[in-house]
């Protein structure tokens, strides 16, 4: 009897975790970053497949997030000390996006408990990982990427309509990082992931950029080199120009 128990268990989880399932697409998979960049502006759009009749008794709710490319931070907290204001302190913070946007169809706090949150770090305070010593390296990491405007919460800006159909449209900065721009999209109820979706988006600097780029990164020798000899080339031009002024 238990046996008979256990695997219509079996067969019925995988219909019940799938009954709900995000069907989603990009305006656009990769943007060019050249001199003229300011910024770009990525439609995700979807519907949700269903395999059964839709629950009644709870609302649908949809997240979706935009992380760029992750790198490791410094974060170093000042103290005065002989009245001049000197670094004291250094904590080091891994895996941290350089890039964080939320996109939500009502507020956070309805819709997301703290524990969903930890489970599947949706938020920036739960995708990154605390420093060594604790939470207030984090939180001050989060502060200062908001304040330049790189993490980004958005609530009720993602559209669901007849809890079917949603879309939203999210604002890459003109100065964003080259790299991949992963963008994840959850369905909830009853402040539980029922299902998620993932894809990326590729930002890559093209054209008289993507080589200063190349040659900084790659060749940081040839890259010194050519940026003295114009510095010392523009040097000498002003300073011919202003001699034939003179005159």
């Amino acid at each position: 009897m238990l046996i008979r128990l256990l695997a219509a268990l079996l067969f019925l989880f995988p219909l019940s975790a799938h009954a709900e399932q995000v069907v989603a697409a990009l305006s656009q998979t990769r943007v060019s970053v050249n001199a003229n960049f300011d910024g770009s502006e990525i439609l995700v759009f979807g519907a949700v497949k269903r395999d059964a009749p839709q629950p009644q008794d709870s609302p649908l709710d949809v997240i979706i997030t935009v992380a760029g490319p992750e790198k490791v931070e410094t974060i170093r907290r000042k103290d005065r000390r002989f009245g001049i204001w000197i670094n004291v302190e250094a904590q080091i913070i891994g895996h941290t996006p350089t890039f964080y946007t939320v996109a939500t169809t009502r507020p956070l706090d309805d819709i997301l408990p703290p524990l969903t949150d930890s489970l599947w770090k949706i938020t920036a305070e739960k995708r990154i990982l605390p420093a060594l010593r604790g939470d207030p390296a984090r939180e001050a990491l989060v502060r200062l990427r908001i304040e330049d405007d790189l993490y980004r919460t958005r609530e009720n800006e993602v559209s669901l309509s007849q809890d079917t159909l949603f879309n939203t449209a999210i604002a890459l900065p003109a100065n964003i990082t080259e790299g991949n721009y992963v963008t994840r999209i959850f369905l909830l109820r009853n402040g539980e992931v029922i299902d998620s979706y993932g894809t990326s988006i590729n930002v890559q600097k093209v054209g008289i950029e993507r080589l200063l780029y190349n040659l900084a990164y790659n060749q940081a020798l040839i890259y010194g080199i050519m940026a003295l000899a114009i510095a010392a080339i523009s040097g000498w031009a002003a300073s011919e120009i202003f001699r034939l002024i003179r005159r």
